[in-house]
């Protein structure tokens, strides 16, 4: 039951959302406390370990709660498989709807402004969804101040690199960068 339960969850999250991962974690964070499965310090941890790994950060999230909440049900693999499954099924099932009448979507006009006016809300829950992650890594548990640190050091990286290189600094330097800052100021 929970393995269906799973399924049907995150293919809600996939189906009724834009904008990618990120503008997923919002309604991800609204469901797994509503299903009471994953806190969310717990939750904090699977987006962090889900930016990091290799892969769209939707099917990252979805697998390490499928995976979580599977284990405590028998099975962390089924859960995994389960979650997984139900937030790709969405996008691919609406993606070949779209390649199958492609030409006469996207001269739609009313197609065209349904898009136009989703696009200020996925920006809105990404910008909502860094402030919620900012506020709960920073300032929800008591003040940390070397999460601070980092995130000071690396914006301030990133922008040197931008006005002296004229180019942005690499996502990939930034989360190595991040990480051996964080085994640093972690493990004093």
């Amino acid at each position: 039951m929970i393995y269906l339960q799973l399924f049907l969850t995150f293919f809600k999250i996939g189906l009724f959302t834009f904008g990618g991962g990120y503008g997923m974690i919002a309604i991800i964070q609204q469901e797994m406390a509503k299903n009471g499965w994953v806190g969310d310090e717990m939750l904090a941890n699977f987006i962090g370990i889900s930016e990091t790994t290799p892969g769209p950060i939707a099917i990252n999230m979805a697998t390490f709660v499928g995976s979580s909440v599977g284990g405590e049900a028998g099975s962390a693999f089924l859960g995994a498989l389960m979650a997984t499954l139900g937030v790709v099924l969405p996008s691919f099932i609406i993606i070949l709807l779209i390649a199958m009448l492609f030409k006469h979507f996207m001269e739609n006009r009313v197609v065209f402004s349904v898009l136009s006016g989703i696009k200020p809300v996925v920006l809105g829950l990404i910008f909502a969804t860094g402030i919620v992650l900012a506020y709960n890594n920073m300032f929800k548990a008591g003040f940390d101040y070397r999460a601070l640190i980092i995130m000071i050091l690396i914006g301030a990286a990133a922008i040197a690199f931008k006005r002296i290189r004229k180019k942005d600094l690499s996502p990939i330097i930034m989360i190595i960068v991040s990480a051996g800052l964080g085994m640093l100021l972690y493990s004093i």
